[in-house]
């Protein structure tokens, strides 16, 4: 469950009126104090929740993000993912549990007093005000010395990119040069810890992948952390060190973007980060090593132990689920006494540059979607209505409790 956007000013990134998302533009060399002042400060979770009477929109969090990290809170529409970051801000109470940044309890503490930055989706930069007037506001409001404000407003805007901005009003600028100010206005006062939510979600898909690694860059330059709320899969595995992955207020699974690709957790992880077939079995045989399950009727197919996900363990008979990415989904032409092949006909086939994209439904009517690389034979391919065999490398599939 989302909360909705507090209209109170944080000091570090005024949000008292909406604005358009924009985007954030990497400096080329930064030489400013700024870049080189901001230490990351580590954060603690412990046991977080917020109910809003008998519903739960976050449960049982435990996190820890490290000093200098990236790490992105990924989830679908109402996981959570915003109620949490809002807790993290303080715009939200936590209904129990705890939360430190590096050795302060700051669960009860006003946003203005955290010490942290913050990059709304919808940022809105004050009209009347100037590009610099706007960066300056949050030293304005931490009672800065006048003499310091132009030259570490100048700094900020040179850190992102916006040399000779200052004087322009925000009506004057693209939406990627206000994304940029408002970045610069959260930073410009040298925050440990900077939170951003869904900062490009209003960006045209080029635009969005330009500034997911000029904010990457940004942040490893400067070294804050920075804790990234998006519902965009691609968005987190291009930018973040870690993802947690939420969903019904809870975090399904943190690690890598390589770690919750390949050793997904939970079937919810497995099929919300990229793509994946889950095909019904049953289990046959469990020994300490392995397991063997029967798949498309009569196929027999061995797997180590260690490919069993969500903390299970399967018993004989036990229906279960395995998944596998349609890049390691091999398919042929159909041949006969195959026995480790499962047959199936192709029911849709489309051409996409690097590869082939194939639908194929097997005979007990499992259809699978088939990734294959395309190459000088590539017009050639399978065709719809196409006997095909389907093969599955064991190394790339994942046993979980059927559905």
């Amino acid at each position: 469950m989302n909360t909705k956007q507090p209209t109170a000013a944080l000091a570090v990134s005024n949000p008292a009126e909406q604005g358009r998302a924009g985007s954030v533009k990497d400096a080329s060399q930064p030489s400013s104090r700024v870049a080189a002042a901001i230490d990351g400060a580590p954060i603690r979770i412990e046991n977080l929740a917020k109910r809003y009477g008998s519903t739960a929109a976050v449960s049982g969090i435990d996190l820890d993000v490290r000093a200098g990290e990236f790490l992105s809170l990924l989830g679908p529409s109402g996981s959570g993912k915003t109620t949490l970051l809002m807790m993290l801000a303080g715009f939200e109470l936590p209904s129990e549990g705890r939360l430190t940044l590096d050795t302060s309890d700051i669960t009860r503490i006003a946003p203005n007093k955290r010490n942290i930055g913050m990059v709304f989706q919808r940022y809105a930069l004050f009209p009347h005000m100037t590009v610099s007037q706007n960066v300056a506001y949050p030293l304005r409001m931490r009672k800065v010395p006048k003499a310091e404000i132009p030259d570490r407003v100048e700094r900020a805007l040179s850190m992102v990119g916006l040399n000779g901005f200052g004087d322009r009003m925000p009506n004057q600028l693209s939406g990627g040069q206000q994304q940029r100010v408002a970045v610069a206005r959260a930073l410009v006062f040298e925050p440990p810890v900077l939170l951003m939510d869904e900062p490009l979600s209003a960006l045209d898909k080029k635009m969005r992948e330009r500034m997911q690694i000029e904010i990457k860059q940004l942040q490893q330059r400067l070294g804050v952390t920075v804790v990234y709320v998006t519902h965009d899969q691609e968005e987190a595995l291009t930018m973040s060190d870690r993802i947690a992955v939420m969903d019904n207020g809870r975090i399904q699974q943190v690690g890598t973007a390589f770690e919750l690709y390949e050793r997904p957790a939970t079937p919810f992880v497995a099929d919300f980060i990229g793509k994946m077939n889950f095909i019904p079995s049953s289990c046959m045989a469990v020994d300490d090593e392995s397991v063997t399950v029967r798949v498309a009727g009569d196929v027999l197919i061995r797997l180590p132990q260690h490919h069993v996900r969500d903390g299970m363990s399967p018993l004989v008979g036990d229906r279960l689920d395995l998944a596998i990415r349609p890049e390691r989904v091999r398919i042929e032409r159909a041949r006969q006494g195959v026995a480790s092949s499962i047959t199936g006909v192709v029911e849709a086939r489309a051409y996409v540059g690097a590869f082939q994209w194939y639908v194929v439904r097997l005979a007990d009517g499992t259809v699978l979607h088939v990734q294959s690389q395309s190459g000088a034979s590539a017009e050639q391919g399978f065709d719809e209505r196409q006997a095909v065999d389907i093969t599955f490398e064991p190394t790339a599939l994942h046993v979980f409790r059927g559905g």
